[in-house]
């Protein structure tokens, strides 16, 4: 079971790596530690556990979070309207995204990055992700809104991108032009 002690900070290397593809069909020790990823988050979400365990809640999680530089990524989070996205994905890309922005009002969090950074991180209103499932099958996912979101910090991890490194430093509240708000 993966505990916040598995989890590394900011500052650590492996989350400016650009992680490797992971060959297919997947190892059964990367499923395995695919598995696990997803398990952290579901049950970083349940409020008994998280205490039991000392979890801190999170929405999606990439492998190199884990020390593990491989192209993975978990994701469980309900949508605006209250729908629940659960992916564990190898090789995620987005193969298309919208013209038009988003970006969360209340700025994005990191399990990686212990302290809040305020300011606003642009993203992609809209996406198309092709990945392949813990079962080996490709998917090809349409996305908006937070699940695009999270999509793209995740798949970001992949290529030792942090959200605050796209955060406008001389005016991190400057609203995002033809910018999306959504609430979090």
């Amino acid at each position: 079971m993966i505990t916040m002690e598995d989890i590394i900070r900011d500052g650590h290397p492996t989350l400016r790596e650009i992680a490797k593809e992971v060959p297919t069909p997947p190892l059964e020790e990367d499923k395995q530690i695919l598995a696990s990823m997803m398990e952290y988050i579901k049950n970083s979400q349940d409020p008994e556990i998280a205490k039991k365990y000392g979890l801190r809640s999170g929405i999606g999680l990439a492998a190199p979070q884990i020390n593990v530089a491989k192209r993975m990524i978990a994701i469980h989070v309900h949508d605006e309207k209250g729908v629940l996205h659960s992916y564990a994905l190898f090789n995620p890309k987005i193969v298309s995204h919208s013209v038009e922005k988003s970006y969360l009002t209340s700025g994005e969090g990191c399990l990686s990055v212990d302290e809040a950074i305020p300011g606003y991180v642009p993203r992609y209103a809209r996406i198309t992700v092709k990945g392949i499932t813990l079962d080996g099958n490709e998917v090809k996912l349409r996305a908006k809104g937070l699940l695009a979101i999270v999509f793209q910090h995740e798949i970001d991890h992949l290529n030792g991108v942090m959200f605050y490194d796209h955060i406008d430093q001389q005016n991190p509240l400057k609203p995002i032009e033809n910018g999306l708000p959504i609430e979090r």
